[in-house]
């Protein structure tokens, strides 16, 4: 009868740490949605913005989640498609990550790339930086 006792124990040190990412994302999309980062400069500059004057891959991303806070995808959207993606896709690799701890695979991690994800990710994000830069991609531009 006492065996529910550690089999409770064992789900819930299995879930200490995807909890933990939960509550870290869950604490900086509000913190995106209290403090507004249309503003220009309320959460500094892009370094690589400054630099070249051209908008990198991550520029608009800030704007783009605090957008999806208020439910306007259509304005995340525009602010940085490639940010939506990131944040559909993280917020499944949780779930799924959940569910496997609670299935009891303890060690499961939230993300496990291999090179060939790795190397069709980046060339992704390379060229959704590249493209937003140029006249053909203005439209992705932040």
């Amino acid at each position: 009868m006492m065996t529910t006792a550690p089999a409770c124990r064992s789900v819930w040190t299995g879930l200490r740490v995807p909890v933990a990412v939960g509550v870290v994302g869950l604490g900086s999309a509000a913190l995106l949605r209290l403090r507004d980062p249309h503003s220009s400069g309320s959460y500094g500059f892009c370094p690589f913005q400054s630099i070249t004057g051209q908008p990198c891959p991550g520029c608009g991303g800030l704007r783009a989640v605090n957008d999806l806070t208020h439910g306007d995808v259509a304005g995340a959207v525009s602010s940085n498609a490639m940010a939506v993606a990131l944040v559909l896709a993280l917020a499944g690799l949780w779930i799924v990550w959940v569910v496997r701890r609670l299935r009891g695979e303890q060690q499961a991690a939230m993300v496990t790339l291999s090179t060939r994800a790795a190397l069709v990710i980046l060339p992704v994000v390379a060229v959704f930086g590249m493209l937003r830069v140029t006249p053909w991609g203005s439209w992705l531009a932040p």
